[in-house]
């Protein structure tokens, strides 16, 4: 096992800092000293580069979690409109709130749900057509 061959860091009151000692020639760690910042950029530029992708990454699962309760309410509102329609006809909030998500629905990156969503959003126009308000 190695020795510790320095402490950095504060030293306690009354303490003088030991000068540090220079490291073991042939130890394969070792770099010259102009070398260190260029490593530690490239070092630091990996980590932002690790820590963008998994930002990306969870706004595209964001995004797909927001796609999916949104067309969860695009179906709530669709089957409220068929309630409506079995009672004194549709409702102008109704078509309003039915208007304003198709309007507004996002589309996500998988492709399976982006044409879940787009066949939902279809019906919706279809049914906002009968009242002319496509």
């Amino acid at each position: 096992m190695d020795a510790i061959q320095r402490v950095t860091g504060a030293t306690p009151a009354g303490m003088a800092a030991a000068a540090p000692r220079p490291a073991a020639s042939g130890n394969r760690f070792d770099l010259p000293d102009a070398a260190a910042p260029a490593v530690a950029g490239a070092t630091a530029a990996a980590g932002l580069g690790g820590l963008i992708a998994l930002q990306e990454a969870e706004g595209e699962r964001v995004s797909e979690r927001e796609a999916r309760r949104r067309g969860r309410d695009l179906l709530a509102e669709l089957a409220a409109l068929q309630r409506d329609l079995l009672g004194e006809g549709a409702a102008p909030e109704r078509l309003d709130r039915l208007t304003a998500l198709v309007e507004s629905l996002p589309v996500p990156a998988d492709p399976g749900l982006r044409d879940t969503l787009q066949a939902v959003a279809l019906r919706a126009r279809i049914e906002l057509a009968h009242y002319a308000r496509a």
